[in-house]
């Protein structure tokens, strides 16, 4: 059993509405009262999308500074933002142009993602067996990776490495020791469920291939997120392994708990935590985890 402390991260909204659960926080205020109440609750790190009000999709620097302004005046969360440009076919240097803005306007988040590869992302009615859609594709070639890890390593921003599958393992690994990025590695790895095939199975078989792999030389601490489908029921396991939990609304909507808010969902894997033996990170313990300055 691990004795290191667990890193919950809340996943507060990405792009979802509220049809199916009217908790999901748009405004910078609704974010920021949403993540203090994580905080509260056993979350160290919040990972938010930037929302209009009527919870359209806003991008750029002055909506992020809007969220980071409110979240860091409520709390000392630390702050996941998110790549600019998913509206549009944008080039990488306009994909991280807010996350530069905001630094030098000293707004810097203490995450930025980085995307280990190029992915399918069309999803499959499993009800059917007939796919959504079948040309969506999330495109992120090494040159980009390279620009994105180099300009983070600049702005002294931590890189979370998404990793959906092996060869994005292997793709962080090799970037580690082209000395693109530094130890210890901040690893996301990616589960998926409800026809989304992107990432690895939403099992613990799923997540052991990616331990398997594991590069065993390489100091980096590992976070699980899963999408379209709960992680709760694997939570104790991922714990007791030595990973730590992403879970938010913004995964999934978690309605067989009712219309549950991210607080109460945070709540439920620090309780799990608590059952398996680990207490939870603050902030603080997480930077020092994570070497973040």
């Amino acid at each position: 059993m691990p004795d290191k402390k667990l890193i919950i991260e809340v996943r507060i909204n990405e792009y979802e509405m509220r049809e199916a659960n009217p908790h999901v926080p748009w405004t910078a205020q609704e974010i920021a009262a949403d993540a203090a109440a994580c905080r509260d609750a056993g979350a160290s790190i919040v990972h938010f999308h930037a929302r209009a009000p009527d919870g359209a999709p806003a991008f750029g620097e002055e909506a992020y500074r809007e969220v980071i302004g409110e979240i860091r005046g409520h709390s000392d969360i630390l702050i996941h933002s998110t790549l600019g440009g998913p509206d549009r076919i944008a080039s990488a240097e306009d994909r991280v142009a807010h996350i530069i803005a905001l630094t030098e306007a000293g707004y810097r988040p203490d995450f930025a993602p980085l995307d280990m590869g190029t992915t399918n992302i069309d999803a499959v009615d499993l009800a059917t067996s007939q796919f959504r859609s079948d040309e969506n594709t999330y495109v992120n070639t090494t040159k980009t990776l390279r620009y994105f890890a180099e300009t983070l390593n600049r702005l002294h921003i931590k890189p979370d490495m998404q990793i959906w599958n092996i060869p994005m393992l292997r793709w962080a690994e090799a970037f580690y020791r082209a000395g693109f990025v530094s130890a210890p590695l901040w690893l996301n790895f990616g589960l998926s469920g409800g026809g989304y095939m992107a990432a690895h199975p939403p099992t613990m078989r799923g997540l052991r291939a990616f331990l398997d792999f594991l590069p065993a030389d390489i100091p980096s601490e590992w976070i699980v997120t899963l999408g379209w489908q709960s992680i709760l029921p694997i939570t104790d396991a991922i714990v007791a392994e030595g990973g730590h939990i992403a879970i938010g609304l913004g995964d999934y909507h978690f309605q067989e708990l009712g219309q549950p808010d991210n607080a109460e969902l945070v709540r439920r894997v620090a309780a799990i935590a608590a059952d398996v033996g680990r207490e939870v990170a603050t902030p603080a313990e997480t930077k020092a985890m994570l070497a973040i300055a």
